[in-house]
């Protein structure tokens, strides 16, 4: 077995919450008319009006919470 470095996975897992931000699942909250407001949207309809606990979406929005870009970081993400 050859030896691995591990910068794939350092690199993939440091560009999520970009990732995430671009989506629309920021520090701030989500983003107006972005696919995470989509997201949001749908899983509030199919769970009655509100988003469940540990889902998905619930996930990625604290994930994207939890990200540490402050608002100038955000603004050029949704400008980009």
């Amino acid at each position: 077995m050859g030896k691995e470095s591990g910068w794939g996975s350092a690199v993939a897992v440091g560009t999520v919450p970009v990732e995430l931000g671009a989506m629309g699942f920021t520090s701030v909250g989500i983003t107006a008319s972005s696919i995470a407001a989509k997201m949001t949207s749908t899983a509030a309809i199919a769970n009655g009006g509100g988003v469940a606990a540990g889902s998905l979406v619930a996930t990625l929005q604290s994930v994207g919470e939890c990200s540490g870009q402050d608002d100038q970081s955000q603004e050029m993400i949704q400008a980009g």
